[in-house]
């Protein structure tokens, strides 16, 4: 498409017509200037979306997807059409503020190692508090367990000050990704069979194993509603975390380390899956099931998935890493904050 900006925000949307009235004035207002454009990529939307913002937002640009790819394959398909420097996808439940652009793009410009950071993310309706989609930045253990400055599992802390500083991330939240435009593309963007969930770990996984870094700017702050789109309870996001990360895994991690996390993990996950039946969530107990089944039926795909990314690593163990178990000293140690974690361990 023409009428090339250095900066395009693009916010993915599915049936959220009722989240624009609320949301996107806030984008508009605040990211003013002539070299950023706002974009708007629907997948495949059966409400009003689109009419509703070519109506009340004209200035923003629409980009109509036939159907819904989910966020991986909806933003590979729209970015593919938008030509700019950087990439700024936000959900569409996201309120920014003022002056949210300007210090993560001049920390692209500062550091030209950077290939994606995330403002902090705080709640909507606890604006005091980290939301959970991102928190403060994001980290895995050695498991494959995703965890966040200021959000461990379900448990988020106050916003106190104590993330306040500019460190070196494992990942960068979906929910407001800054991300090298050249680079999402050479890196191959998301993985479409993701659909949704963990795409932004395993895409910022792959950079960071070509020697890429990921950032946070905490003078950037946005705030989340969260489950706007797929509520965290829900049984079909539990099939996807479940099955994505061992997905995930697969393609990611070092050749010695692949097949033991893999058995392990896998043990982790049957000792989740018993939880969910001892406390009668019977879904949750049969999304696990599903996604086990699904990781199994793909394995040759994704094993040559694995095959291509090998030329590419030239970095393979990460200080982001947590060597210990997160869900050990969350559920046995009971330790709920980042700050009761030591890197490396």
């Amino acid at each position: 498409m023409t009428d090339r900006k250095k900066t395009a925000i693009v916010i993915l949307n599915w049936n959220g017509e009722e989240l624009f009235s609320r949301f996107l004035p806030s984008v508009l207002q605040y990211s003013r200037g002539e070299n950023v454009s706002v974009w708007l990529a629907d997948n495949g939307s059966t409400d009003q979306s689109v009419s509703y913002v070519s109506l009340n937002f004209p200035e923003v640009k629409i980009i109509e997807l036939k159907q819904n790819h989910g966020f991986a394959g909806g933003y590979n398909l729209a970015l593919r059409q938008i030509e700019a420097d950087y990439y700024v996808l936000v959900n569409s439940d996201v309120e920014v503020t003022e002056g949210w652009l300007k210090p993560c793009l001049e920390r692209f410009d500062l550091d030209p190692g950077l290939a994606a950071l995330q403002p902090k993310v705080l709640s909507y309706h606890q604006r005091d508090r980290f939301e959970y989609a991102g928190a403060a930045g994001g980290f895995i253990d050695r498991w494959g367990f995703p965890f966040c400055r200021g959000r461990i599992l379900t448990e988020t802390e106050p916003d106190t000050g104590q993330y306040d500083q500019p460190v070196s991330l494992f990942w960068a939240t979906g929910a407001c990704l800054f991300i090298r435009a050249g680079l999402f593309h050479q890196s191959g963007g998301f993985d479409d069979d993701f659909f949704a969930h963990m795409e932004e770990i395993d895409l910022c996984w792959r950079l960071k194993n070509r020697g890429w870094k990921i950032g946070i700017e905490p003078r950037s702050r946005v705030y989340h509603l969260g489950g706007a789109t797929l509520s965290y309870r829900s049984p079909q996001k539990v099939y996807l975390n479940f099955r994505n990360n061992l997905w995930m895994l697969l393609k990611n991690l070092p050749r010695k380390k692949v097949l033991p996390v893999l058995f392990f993990r896998m043990v982790l996950d049957g000792v989740a899956a018993l939880h969910f039946l001892l406390i009668g969530e019977m879904k949750a107990f049969t999304s696990v099931f599903r996604a086990h089944m699904a990781f199994w039926k793909t394995l040759g795909r994704f094993r040559n998935k694995r095959r291509a990314l090998l030329p590419e690593v030239s970095v393979n163990d990460h200080p982001e890493i947590f060597r210990g178990s997160m869900v050990f000293r969350f559920y046995l140690l009971k330790q709920k904050r980042f700050t009761d974690f030591r890197f490396p361990v």
